[in-house]
């Protein structure tokens, strides 16, 4: 939770000093505008338009920067035009919310979100793995790891204190890659007590040669607490696994 609130309050700063930015420069813009239309419409000559485009485009730029801020940052549900009234308010000094009331909304409403998104992430991975788990080709350990094997090596078997080089490609149960050696190109090393209980778990079954795909239920995972922007809560995992060897 630490890390959390450090990364919030950092998100805040940056969504704010964005806003301020944005606000400043749009304001410049718009005067900038106004003056040309009239010199053009006195003197019937066209503006500078490339000057006009570039302070547009650094405005427009700024806004694109503060949504991906707002994406990054995991926060939804909000409303464009509360939010663009907001922003008008603050910049204009007619806020309607002190700093740290407005501080404790947006605090208020992500708790919120991330409950509700880990809620639906826990019961959309139990109908994944029931449903997956009636597969001929699946197998389920006791602790609920579902694999399946889609290569047999003949190689030795990994023990917990045992460094094992691997390559692997990570998805969550919609698709969504959040991690993968296979497309860095580069096998990783590491060692097996090291990982996720599911990683450990499988690692010290599978011979080395062989690749596996895992069913990885958010318990032996990363549970609620997800990891980074990439894994949300209560997240199902799934791996292709290639042992390469053991080190």
């Amino acid at each position: 939770m630490k890390n959390t609130s450090l990364i919030f309050r950092w998100g805040l700063l940056t969504l704010l000093a964005l806003v301020l930015s944005s606000g400043v420069l749009s304001a410049q813009s718009s005067k900038k505008k106004k003056k040309e239309k009239k010199e053009k419409t006195e003197q019937q000559q066209s503006p500078a338009p490339q000057q006009g485009a570039i302070a547009d485009t650094f405005s427009y730029s700024l806004g694109l920067l503060l949504a991906n801020n707002l994406k990054q940052q995991g926060i939804k549900g909000y409303d464009v035009e509360d939010l663009l009234n907001g922003l008008r308010d603050a910049l204009a000094g007619k806020a309607k919310l002190e700093y740290a009331a407005a501080s404790m909304e947006v605090q208020k409403g992500m708790r919120a979100q991330r409950q509700a998104e880990a809620s639906a992430n826990l019961e959309a991975g139990k109908r994944f793995l029931e449903e997956n788990a009636k597969r001929k080709e699946v197998k389920v350990t006791d602790s609920g790891l579902q694999y399946e094997i889609l290569k047999k090596g003949d190689g030795p078997i990994p023990k917990a204190t045992d460094k094992v080089k691997v390559h692997y490609h990570g998805t969550l149960i919609d698709g969504t890659v959040f991690d993968s050696s296979v497309e860095r190109g580069q096998p990783i090393t590491f060692p097996v007590n090291g990982v996720i209980k599911g990683w450990q778990e499988a690692l010290q079954m599978m011979p080395v040669g062989s690749k596996w795909k895992l069913y990885i239920p958010s318990e032996l995972a990363y549970g609620e607490r997800g990891a980074g922007g990439s894994i949300p809560s209560n997240s199902v995992l799934i791996f292709e696994v290639e042992l390469l060897g053991i080190e």
